[in-house]
């Protein structure tokens, strides 16, 4: 049974409890941020911010309203990071697409891949003293939902924005409100993600149109050829020694037989 999130931005009030819980949680650090002008804080997602709240402003006629967007990891379906992964670090488990810290090599074609800039690099000093990147991103509290619990999110979220469970129950209750906004007077409102890059694990309820919220409007699968260019630029570079060589042409042969399979590229 594949699960998802729905995000009901309709009933968001941008409390931004998600972004503590998730902190809390996950055990990750405060970001050092300034005052940039918004009430929008931190101003981007980073490696030790996994979800946040955008502030969206909209003017109609002589008034201002806000489309708050959850931002985070869609845990795709068709997931561009998992496609353009040389050392194959990053893999779906259930409906989690998660990264490997073991395998991960800080290469950054995930960062670049993402269509929702949801994955980023995060800077740490091994044991052994020496400094790596690795990619870091929302792991959908996988340690949470493998043991029957909702994401920490999920269960802090006072305005009842979000929802947890069976994806196909998500998508009903989406529609279902997508069907009373519009009822109500918002001809625009629509449910985001349901096909999505094969669907996406995130669910959106919104209430204008995506790109007003800052979501692509049809986001697209990054081709496995990246795979391919990626190798000829570490050999350049001297990389190769720190990355098991099988490992690589292991993927490289993988991913070319999906694109024969798909007839050339996604």
């Amino acid at each position: 049974m594949a699960r998802a999130m729905l995000i009901d931005e309709s009933r968001c009030m941008g409390c931004r409890g998600c972004q503590v819980a998730c902190k809390q949680w996950n055990d990750n650090p405060a970001e050092e941020t300034e005052n940039w002008g918004t009430y929008e804080n931190p101003p981007e997602l980073s490696g030790i911010t996994w979800t946040k709240i955008k502030f969206n402003e909209k003017v109609e006629g002589d008034q201002v309203k806000w489309l708050f967007l959850k931002q985070g990891c869609m845990h795709c379906t068709n997931a561009s990071c998992e496609a353009v992964c040389p050392t194959g670090a990053i893999s779906h488990y259930g409906e989690t697409v998660i990264i490997d810290q073991t395998w991960c090599i800080g290469c950054g074609y995930c960062v670049a891949a993402c269509p929702f800039d949801a994955v980023h690099s995060l800077n740490q000093v091994t044991g052994g003293g020496e400094e790596k990147a690795t990619a870091r991103k929302c792991t959908l509290c996988i340690d949470r939902t493998s043991n029957a619990l909702t994401p920490a999110c999920v269960k802090t979220c006072p305005a009842n924005a979000l929802d947890w469970g069976d994806r196909g129950e998500m998508i009903a209750k989406g529609n279902a409100r997508v069907a009373a906004l519009q009822a109500d007077g918002h001809p625009k409102a629509r449910l985001y993600g349901e096909r999505e890059l094969g669907g996406l694990h995130r669910i959106y309820v919104l209430v204008d149109e995506a790109f007003a919220y800052g979501l692509p409007e049809s986001p697209q699968h990054a081709t496995t050829n990246l795979v391919g260019q990626w190798l000829g630029g570490i050999i350049t570079a001297g990389v190769l020694a720190a990355v098991p060589f099988w490992l690589l042409f292991k993927r490289q042969r993988a991913t070319a037989g999906k694109e024969s399979i798909s007839g050339g590229g996604e």
